[in-house]
């Protein structure tokens, strides 16, 4: 006997989406996994969980007007404890520390300039949507990871993984409220201010 799963265009789109959602979750664990055991370099490593992490945005956001994540995974009874703390916590690869090459660490600590500014400057244009905020905060705590001897309490770092905490437990298309905007803001100028300090003295 044949069951349908659905029984329109729409629907069978939605089943898409979640089957998706699914195998990008799956296959994270399995990548958090082989890091755990070294099974992949650190290169390797790094090149597949940024393209997982953006398939998982894309993904997340086609199916957040049905559910969240973590409901997904509950509905679903996935036991992906690495994926989920990689895509909902974190929001960015394990840092890749070392490589203390002076002009290496000058374009490094450019880019991080660049993601603060970008930031700050959108939640300044009022941009409260989680679907805008989220990348900004994920390429910026991805930049800040990757800043040479930064310290593994380094307060920006700290900062901006708890927003993105906080995003990744909202839907896509869920906003952040005046509050929360202001904020924010503070926090991303209370890092950057850090950030500048820990320049000098470095």
């Amino acid at each position: 006997m044949r069951i349908d799963l659905y029984q329109t265009s729409r629907e069978r789109d939605a089943y898409d989406e979640q089957a998706n959602l699914y195998s990008i979750i799956l296959a994270t664990e399995h990548l958090e996994r082989a890091y755990a055991r070294d099974a992949v370099t650190q290169k390797e490593y790094s090149h597949e969980c940024k393209k997982l992490l953006s398939q998982f945005r894309l993904a997340e956001r086609a199916v957040s007007s049905e559910m969240n994540t973590e409901t997904f995974m509950t509905l679903y009874q996935m036991d992906c404890p690495r994926a989920k703390e990689r895509l909902l916590i974190q929001g960015v690869p394990e840092p890749m520390k070392g490589g203390s090459d002076e002009a290496s660490h000058a374009v490094t600590v450019a880019e991080t300039v660049q993601h603060f500014i970008t930031t700050m400057d959108a939640v300044k244009l009022e941009q409260r949507a989680v679907d805008e905020l989220q990348p900004l905060l994920s390429d910026l705590l991805d930049a800040l990871t990757r800043v040479p001897d930064t310290p593994n309490d380094f307060e920006p770092n700290h900062r901006i993984q708890k927003w993105l905490q906080k995003l990744n437990g909202m839907r896509a298309v869920d906003e952040i409220d005046e509050d929360d905007s202001r904020q924010l803001y503070h926090d991303l100028d209370a890092a950057y201010t850090e950030f500048t300090r820990y320049l000098k003295r470095s």
